[in-house]
């Protein structure tokens, strides 16, 4: 390979790392999916029931899903959005999202980790994820 095709190329190879580390993941690794299940009566629908774990210092990024999540803070924890005064996130807390609404962007700020469990009935085949800005 001539000098410089090799310095193209790295180049290349270091465009598409960046890029990859700047966008967003398919998923998030703090996600244990529990089950997945079709949705009986809703062709095209399936459930997803999830445990999210967030340690202190880690965001939950701002998204939305294809259908509804409800959910229940199993530990509450304080958390910050951009620009705002830390709030806490109380256990027992109950959470509904609805279909294409943004929300979550916050970062965990308290001392114990945020757990959450999630249930999806979201649009099968689409991403669970459509993060927004």
């Amino acid at each position: 390979m001539q000098p410089t095709s090799r310095a193209f190329a790295l180049a290349a190879v270091a465009f598409i790392a960046t890029a990859l580390a700047d966008s967003p993941p398919a998923d998030l690794a703090q996600r244990q999916e529990l089950k997945r299940t079709d949705l009986s009566g809703a062709p095209g629908m399936e459930v997803i029931t999830s445990v999210t774990e967030l340690h202190k210092g880690e965001t939950l990024p701002r998204h939305s899903h294809h259908g509804i999540e409800s959910g229940y803070v199993l530990q509450g924890t304080m958390v910050q959005l951009p620009g705002e005064a830390p709030k806490m996130m109380p256990t027992g807390a109950a959470i509904q999202n609805l279909r294409d609404v943004p929300h979550a962007g916050f970062t965990v700020v308290g001392e114990v980790p945020l757990k959450l469990l999630s249930v999806h009935v979201v649009d099968k085949g689409k991403p669970l994820y459509e993060w927004t800005h």
